[in-house]
């Protein structure tokens, strides 16, 4: 192989070499600036708990952060207004622009809830704010021997002075449940039996169409509705196919 050649493909090797480490610096030092950029706007979140809540809102926003407050509760150790909990932790790297889910005090419970069981949803509304509290939770069930609308059970329970929560959740009655059935079969029977059975047993007989053509005998259900097996009600209405 001529020298000039070799020398050549040495000079080539020495050039391809020198790209590749250029290369390579740039790639580090791109990661390294991203890295750089990404820890440069990050903030080690501050110990919130026991620090007032507008203190608190001052403070994240200085760091560019945002305070949301999920809920409010009465406690015995913070006062009004403090911050019981924080969400992220305390020390945790955040990223600007994040938010800092915190929990508030109301202070000490100062509440003795009214018994509201057997009041209308109304009057135990307007009884609990009165009080001092607010309604939560609306839970809606068939109860025996109660009327529609009427409190059948609380929570918390009446007379009781250490409260989390100003928030009382009530269960509520819908009155009696309608007894239900499962629906029989009347097909291949004889109207004028079953309009007997259905009427004695609270339900009603609402359209009867006669089909012509059938090779049943007349007066005989060919299909019907609600179908045979469905749940009924005391007072549904059946229609009925007919052979005529």
């Amino acid at each position: 192989m001529p020298m000039r050649l070799v020398e050549r493909i040495r000079s080539l090797f020495r050039i391809f070499l020198l790209f590749t480490f250029l290369a390579a610096v740039v790639v580090v030092s791109a990661i390294t600036t991203i890295k750089l950029t990404i820890q440069g706007n990050q903030e080690t979140l501050p110990r919130l708990m026991g620090v007032n809540l507008e203190t608190a809102e001052r403070v994240a926003d200085e760091m560019g952060l945002e305070v949301r407050v999920e809920d409010k509760l009465f406690s015995d150790k913070y006062a009004l207004n403090e911050i019981i909990s924080q969400e992220p932790p305390p020390d945790t790297k955040v990223k600007a622009g994040q938010h800092i889910h915190v929990l508030v005090s109301l202070g000490p419970p100062r509440i003795v809830v009214p018994n509201l069981i057997g009041s209308s949803v109304r009057v135990a509304q307007i009884l609990a704010v009165e009080r001092g509290l607010t309604v939560g939770d609306l839970v809606e069930v068939h109860w025996p021997s109660t009327g529609t609308g009427q409190i059948v059970a609380q929570d918390p329970p009446a007379s009781t002075a250490e409260i989390r929560s100003p928030a009382i959740d009530f269960l509520v009655s819908l009155g009696e449940e309608t007894p239900s059935y499962v629906c029989p079969d009347f097909a291949g029977m004889k109207l004028a039996q079953v309009r007997a059975m259905i009427q004695s047993g609270g339900f009603t007989i609402g359209t009867v169409n006669p089909v012509a053509g059938s090779v049943a005998a007349s007066g005989t259900i060919l299909s019907q509705s609600p179908a045979p097996g469905s749940k009924i009600s005391a007072g549904d209405s059946f229609t009925f196919q007919v052979a005529q």
